[in-house]
């Protein structure tokens, strides 16, 4: 197997790792436009299977030059330049794998791939990924589905929350402050439901969930969860679906403050003859006041809650996934499950375990037994309960 990294960040030092310690990839070209920095990371894992370069993924004709010499490529890049690396990867005829959400243009471009050949494998990360395989396989174990809630978490363990607002950044800031802008779209009795981003914080839209062994957090909806349901074959009998963040108590109170005193505006406005961006200001501010210590540890979770019938009689699945940093490799919880995770997607894209080419959602096309498998032998740990709803 040859693989092409692109962007190597903190997800991107995570599928690094997993693809250097994994006997099957042969070759890794690993790609940054910050050059000292993944030389440093690469001179610590040590493997003779890397090759670093520089690139500036803007230059098409770089770009594609790396991509004649792999099979797949995983791209860990910021948004903007996500639609171009894609048509790279089709024209050049290598399998696309991302974390992020597949993008509505997507749809036409999976047929120019599977002509070729290729499979487009979007949204293999955590959330979404892990929480899109384990909500396909609920409801597979159903009859019939009523409800369906999916929630996803990345926070400081407690002892690590020592800041005003009880979080630290696993993964870009720009993101996080990003998601707290975006609109949710949830499914209540029946009945679709469009919620602003102040909306989202509000307590009347909140609950506590219990998530294994961390106690209690509060759960705010985050993205549009109906268009799973056409997904996944459950629109005519589902009256309820949500995708929900889990934070720590106090954590939506504060940030629906700064929402609707508008500090994650993106437009600029005027200071003392200066165009300055609210959310560049937040982000600028924070972002280096919520950095991870060496020896502090964030946890990453999802939770998969489905309830609807089984032969006849109502049942609850619930599928948890919790895990820790390593201390060991210094990886993030958040970088494990993201970056593991796409590594494990081009594999199995690879190696034959993923047959299908074209346009694929981890819904349906990523065998689970063997993805929970894989999970595990990174000791990424799965559990399943199954009770009387």
């Amino acid at each position: 197997m040859k693989i092409l990294l692109l962007g190597v960040g903190l997800q991107g030092k995570a599928a690094l790792h997993d693809l250097a310690n994994s006997p099957e990839v042969t070759q890794i070209i690993a790609a940054d436009a910050n050059f000292d920095d993944l030389q440093t990371y690469v001179r610590s894992l040590n493997s003779a299977k890397i090759t670093p370069i520089k690139l500036d993924v803007r230059e098409r004709d770089a770009v594609s030059a790396q991509m004649n010499k792999v099979d797949a490529v995983i791209v860990l890049l910021p948004q903007e330049f996500r639609m171009d690396v894609l048509a790279l990867a089709i024209e050049n005829g290598v399998h696309f794998v991302e974390t992020s959400y597949a993008l509505p243009s997507y749809t036409d471009l999976g047929q120019l791939a599977e002509a070729k050949g290729i499979s487009i494998l979007p949204e293999c990360g955590l959330d979404p990924g892990i929480d899109l395989v384990l909500a396909g396989q609920a409801i597979r174990e159903l009859d019939e589905v009523h409800e369906l809630h999916a929630y996803g978490t990345g926070v400081p363990e407690p002892a690590a929350a020592d800041n005003p607002i009880n979080y630290k950044v696993s993964w870009t800031f720009a993101g996080v402050l990003s998601a707290y802008q975006r609109p949710a779209k949830i499914l209540k009795n029946g009945e679709v439901v469009n919620l602003s981003p102040s909306q989202m914080f509000s307590p009347e839209n909140m609950h506590k969930v219990t998530l294994d062994t961390l106690g209690e957090m509060e759960a705010y909806y985050n993205g549009d969860a109906v268009k799973y349901l056409d997904i996944l074959n459950i629109a005519e009998t589902t009256r309820s679906t949500g995708r929900y963040s889990l934070r720590w108590p106090g954590h939506a109170a504060f940030w629906k403050k700064m929402v609707d005193l508008g500090f994650l505006k993106e437009e600029a406005i005027h200071v003392n003859g200066q165009e300055v961006s609210p959310r560049q200001f937040v982000h600028d501010l924070v972002e280096p006041q919520i950095q991870y210590a060496d020896d502090e540890r964030d946890v990453a979770g999802i939770r998969i809650d489905v309830s609807g019938l089984k032969n006849g009689k109502p049942k609850r699945i619930l599928y948890q996934m919790i895990d820790r940093r390593d201390l060991k490799t210094g990886l993030l919880a958040m970088q494990r499950t993201v970056g593991y995770t796409a590594s494990i997607g081009a594999q199995m894209l690879l190696n034959g375990d993923i047959k299908k080419r074209g346009l694929l959602t981890p819904t349906s096309n990523i065998p689970v037994e063997k993805f929970v498998s894989e999970l595990k032998k990174r000791n990424i740990i799965i559990t399943r309960e199954e009770m009387d709803a």
